[in-house]
């Protein structure tokens, strides 16, 4: 009986590791499989779902996982065998060595296709991104991007759109942006030779990204304008080109179509995606002060985004006031912040707004001031100036009121009835244009499988597309909390 005991104490901390590790790895046979089966019969769609079931399983990859996946999937010695085998450490190899061989052996080319080759690519650059091993994640990319210019087949696009953007991820991680901004525009050039659509949508956001961060907005523009139009595939990409339009849009002095754009965005972007959406309200934020706007303040309370957002609260409450020095202090006490977030340069722009919200003020409250009195309280550092500023407020139709520069008085006129103005009218319009344009979006993203008016759904089929819809809801949550 001892030496039963014996013989059964030394396997139990290698079996624990394999049976810890296998519900994964069989997890990434079946994705291999649909994969490959998706690749037989030429249908997108499994790509596409498979893609889904990885990001789901991205946390609880591990680098035994990985090395005995490739072993599973690719022809041993084979060139892309190798090199991906190269990124990954040997030393806890031989953990799944005994769950590699339970699987059963295949025979060498078995799984040559090269759908497999640029999915094992993807799972790879992935593991080396969430170990932070960036610079091993950039060569990873490289080659992988080198292997799908080789490549010209439809089921290869949706796994190639993922590995463009973590291709585009990994130099921005490693501040290295500028030095693929040509690979970018070429990879553009041949997916819009190929009808690639998905792929123009990603290298398209990844190519605007790319100048934006370089502030190059001029070319941002130029590139956007002139590149092809079509129907958006993924509600993603969709989020992020909005985003960069509104940037775009805000830097030209297009306030209007700039805050369209960035709220649009926020309102597709999906609830897990915390922090873009945090990025869309701070430039919706400012572009609505510089249009005299007002946002509200369940703006800034939203769940998870308090903290992200003071500093836009507070120069939101500054110029609401319309009290100049507040505004000074705020400015002065989250420069950082700004600078980060690449909005100083738009909060300059906002000194005029906030002495012309004073002038209202003061114009609503005063029938008669003088512009000695109109100086102090604006905190400005003449008459004279506050003489010019209340001015081209006039011109401008800012304050409704006329200057005694005899006496040096400012004289405003009495409010009459808003109700008796073109002005409800014109923002009762505005809101009927907003709910049709949202129902005519909503229409067109209705999607029907083919035939479907011709053939009757039997129970099963219909159970199963049910069940289909409820796992596929479920990846995409945990995928869209990834994916910004």
């Amino acid at each position: 009986m001892t030496q039963d005991v014996e013989m059964k104490e030394p396997p139990a901390p290698s079996n624990s590791v394999s049976s810890a590790a296998s519900p994964v790895l069989q997890h990434l046979k079946e994705i291999a499989t649909l994969i490959e089966t998706g690749a037989f019969t030429k249908e997108v769609r499994r790509v596409l779902r498979a893609v889904r079931h990885t990001i789901a399983l991205r946390r609880k990859l591990k680098a035994p996982v990985l090395s005995s996946f490739l072993h599973s999937v690719l022809a041993p010695g084979s060139e892309v065998f190798v090199r991906l085998t190269s990124y990954l450490p040997k030393d806890d190899e031989h953990d799944m060595e005994v769950d590699t061989a339970s699987s059963g052996t295949q025979a060498p080319g078995k799984y040559s296709l090269p759908e497999l080759e640029i999915y094992c690519y993807l799972l790879v650059l992935i593991f080396l991104i969430d170990q932070k091993r960036y610079n091993e994640a950039k060569s990873c990319s490289s080659a992988a991007i080198t292997r799908v210019k080789q490549l010209n087949r439809r089921t290869i696009d949706v796994l190639a759109a993922r590995l463009y953007f973590y291709y585009s991820y990994s130099y921005e991680l490693t501040d290295s942006l500028g030095e693929i901004r040509g690979t970018l525009l070429a990879l553009h050039r041949t997916a819009t030779m190929r009808h690639d659509e998905l792929g123009q949508e990603t290298l398209l956001n990844l190519l605007l990204r790319n100048y934006l961060h370089y502030n190059l907005y001029d070319q941002a523009e130029k590139l956007r304008s002139k590149a092809p139009r079509f129907e958006a595939h993924s509600n993603q990409q969709f989020c992020r080109y909005l985003y960069y339009l509104g940037r775009i849009r805000t830097i030209q002095l297009e306030y209007t179509d700039a805050k369209e754009s960035l709220l649009q965005a926020a309102r597709k972007a999906p609830v897990a995606a915390r922090g873009f959406r945090i990025q869309c309200n701070k430039w919706a934020a400012i572009v609505r002060l510089l249009l005299g706007e007002i946002p509200e303040r369940t703006v800034f309370m939203q769940n998870g985004m308090k903290k992200a957002l003071r500093p836009y609260f507070e120069l939101t409450n500054a110029v609401r006031i319309g009290d100049l020095e507040l505004f000074r202090s705020v400015a002065d006490k989250y420069s950082a912040t700004f600078s980060k977030d690449r909005t100083h340069n738009l909060i300059v722009r906002l000194r005029h707004n906030v002495i012309r919200t004073g002038l209202r003020n003061i114009s609503i409250s005063y029938s008669r001031i003088s512009l000695a009195d109109v100086a102090s309280k604006l905190r400005l550092d003449s008459v004279a100036d506050a003489e010019s500023i209340v001015a081209k407020a006039i011109r401008d139709g800012a304050i409704d009121a006329t200057i005694d520069h005899a006496k040096g008085w400012v004289l405003s006129k009495e409010t009459g009835d808003i109700y008796s103005t073109n002005e409800p009218q014109a923002a009762f319009n505005s809101r009927i244009a907003f709910c049709l344009n949202m129902h005519n979006e909503a229409v067109r993203a209705l999607r029907f499988p083919p035939n479907s008016h011709k053939e009757k759904e039997s129970a099963e089929k219909r159970r199963e597309r049910q069940q289909q819809e409820q796992e596929l809801a479920k990846h995409i949550a945990e995928e869209d909390d990834d994916e910004f």
